[in-house]
């Protein structure tokens, strides 16, 4: 096996596993983070429980943060991938 076969392009090596797996499970974690957070903030307040608010709007703000973050990484390695040659095929 050479390294290019192990890194792989598409949906074959190391680059389809992280395509694949890797990167729609991180995205769905972000989300439900996300979704967890607006659920605590606007329908789990426990009759307007300052703390749980805070709690509620924190996970909303760790959110936004975390898939601002995530695409902009996203982002950079498929530039990264293009400008090496091996960006994935769809």
């Amino acid at each position: 096996m050479t390294f290019a076969q192990f890194i792989g392009n598409g949906s074959t090596g190391i680059i389809g596993i992280l395509n694949t797996i890797v990167v729609p499970f991180i995205a769905t974690l972000i989300f439900g983070v996300f979704i967890w957070g607006v659920f605590k903030y606007f329908f789990w307040n426990n009759d307007g429980d300052v703390k749980k608010l805070q709690e509620g709007k924190d996970f909303v703000i760790w959110g936004v943060v975390g898939m601002a973050v995530f695409f902009s990484v996203w982002g950079f390695v498929n530039i990264l991938l293009s400008t090496l040659g091996i960006a994935p095929t769809p």
